[in-house]
């Protein structure tokens, strides 16, 4: 799979711009603020429906203007995928598939399998779980539309339960049978969640512990663990058990919606232990695990998008990352960098066919 061409209009600092991409790599090169970034977040659009670096849809329309178009040409297995995201302020997002509008965005996930390695990657060491936890689902998620589903129903119950907890606050009232409809409901979309996590994180381990060692060169032993409450007790007995919790904070204290990703490495927390390069290095090899799980899963090669990656590493671990990508497992890669000799350099190494932009 590979996207053939890109057309952007009114997109961040777009006006109008057309790309045509060679099928293997291409480089955007060329001072900071001219849009390397944006023209990647453009191609990230396609594949997710929204925006990596601000998923806040309207903040993605050109300054002054009134709406944006992302348009892309893709071939997938001998087939042509035109793909079009459009937002008009004021309105709703619209995606179509070769000129259909999708009903629900959800349905899109998955189609165009894409991985993105970024800077701003560094959040799922220093932030909070929720961060983590977005990783972990939308990597599943690229492959396994009835996860993303019962998600969503997730979700959408636990909004429900967290708007009863607080009318029983507001109201001077508690009435336990209506509760417990959603917290059957919890129960069951929760329970489903919880298992293909587990085997998600049983596949996906031994696949990035494989990537770290070929990015630090096996000097270094890192791991990670999934964190859940379910691992003692079903979320059933969990909700009964702190439903007076719950009435005083007014929300849901327990679920899956709490989980997390441990990060580690030679059994210490990774954010307090790990240097800038390790840090770095444990991010890239994660999201290399996360393109092998969905190459395997969805059974189509993703396309790569590295955003300034060699910023901060050391020439070995770069060696060691060019490397990885100079042979047929990878599809078509888009790198951007603020050096146009090193990115040359870098990309004659790969040994595959190669064009840069120069913006």
């Amino acid at each position: 799979m590979f996207l053939k061409k890109l057309s952007l209009i009114n997109y961040k600092n777009f006006d109008s711009q057309t790309f045509e991409f060679d099928s293997k790599t291409n480089c955007f090169v060329g001072p900071n603020g001219v849009g390397k970034t944006n023209a990647l977040d453009a191609i990230y659009h396609l594949s997710f429906g929204k925006g990596y670096f601000n998923p806040v849809a309207t903040q993605n329309i050109k300054h002054e203007e009134d709406f944006f178009v992302v348009d892309g040409e893709f071939e997938k297995f001998d087939r042509k995928e035109k793909i079009v995201c459009s937002l008009k302020r004021g309105m709703k997002k619209i995606i179509k598939r070769n000129g259909k509008p999708y009903e629900r965005l959800s349905d899109h996930i998955g189609l165009l399998p894409l991985v993105i390695i970024s800077p701003a990657d560094r959040d799922l060491i220093t932030e909070g779980s929720d961060t983590r936890r977005k990783f972990i689902d939308g990597v599943i998620s690229q492959s396994d539309k009835e996860y993303l589903q019962i998600l969503i129903k997730y979700n959408k119950v636990l909004v429900q339960r967290n708007s009863l907890l607080k009318y029983f606050v507001a109201n001077q009232t508690f009435d336990a049978s209506t509760l417990s409809v959603y917290d059957e409901q919890l129960h069951n979309y929760g329970s489903e969640i919880f298992k293909k996590r587990l085997d998600f994180v049983a596949t996906f381990i031994p696949i990035f512990k494989e990537q770290y060692a070929a990015i630090s060169g096996g000097n270094e032993e890192v791991t990670l663990s999934y964190d859940s409450k379910l691992h003692e007790n079903d979320l059933l007995t969990l909700l009964a058990t702190n439903v007076e919790k719950d009435r005083m904070l007014q929300y849901t204290s327990v679920g899956i919606h709490k989980d997390d990703l441990s990060f580690q490495i030679a059994g210490h927390p990774i954010k307090k232990f790990g240097s800038q390069g390790q840090q770095k290095s444990f991010l890239i090899a994660l999201k290399f695990a996360q393109f092998h799980f969905i190459k395997k899963q969805a059974k189509a090669t993703p396309i790569l998008l590295l955003d300034d990656i060699f910023d901060k590493l050391d020439e070995n671990r770069v060696a060691q990352i060019v490397g990885m990508v100079d042979n047929e497992n990878f599809g078509q890669i888009f790198i951007s960098d603020t050096h146009a000799e090193r990115t040359e350099e870098i990309v004659k190494n790969i040994h595959q066919s190669y064009q840069i932009f120069k913006l």
